[in-house]
């Protein structure tokens, strides 16, 4: 599929920068999340990048027989009421595994908020694994994978990933981050 998703990419306009983390695990935050056409970029630009990465979605989405595909394409759903045992499964999850990336929107929903959710972060340093910030600009039809970096101090990077999305045009630029 790689071969077909390079053509579309190319056919219209767009382009996969950056190179595939070389860790064995991995967290990927990909924003902004502002339409459901970014899920279609991602299965794009997961091929393209040659990444066996799976993603987290809302329980509400897996219902049969959308469950089936969305599992099929790696698809893990969560229950998003209960934010602290999501980030001690989703660890539980990278301890189990000797080679394992997910992929998840840190805004939570594709409306527009004001500050990125934490859970990430907290994945990454309870499992002590990297975060790789990749973006899904639409106005200049680029996806972009930065090189992975190490949490340190929550507040510090949070800033850091916030100055790197505010310069970001999501499909509904309205909800962009600013």
């Amino acid at each position: 599929m790689r071969a077909v998703f390079r053509f579309m990419f190319w056919l219209l306009g767009w382009e996969a920068v950056g190179t595939k983390p070389t860790d064995k695990k991995f967290i990927i935050i990909v924003a902004p999340h502002t339409s459901f056409w970014d899920f279609f970029v991602g299965v794009a630009a997961r091929s393209i990048f040659r990444l066996d990465t799976k993603y987290l979605g809302k329980k509400e989405l897996f219902w049969f027989p959308l469950s089936v595909i969305l599992r099929w394409l790696g698809g893990y759903p969560v229950d998003r009421t209960n934010a602290a045992g999501l980030v001690e499964s989703v660890v539980d999850l990278f301890n189990s595994k000797d080679a394992f990336s997910i992929a998840l929107a840190p805004e939570g929903t594709r409306k527009k908020v004001e500050r990125l959710k934490t859970g990430f972060w907290r994945i990454a340093k309870a499992a002590n694994i990297p975060i790789v910030l990749v973006s899904f600009d639409f106005k200049r039809r680029r996806v972009e994978m930065l090189e992975p970096f190490m949490p340190g101090e929550m507040e510090t990077d949070m800033e850091r990933i916030m100055a790197y999305y505010r310069g970001i045009t999501g499909k509904r630029p309205g909800q962009d981050l600013r």
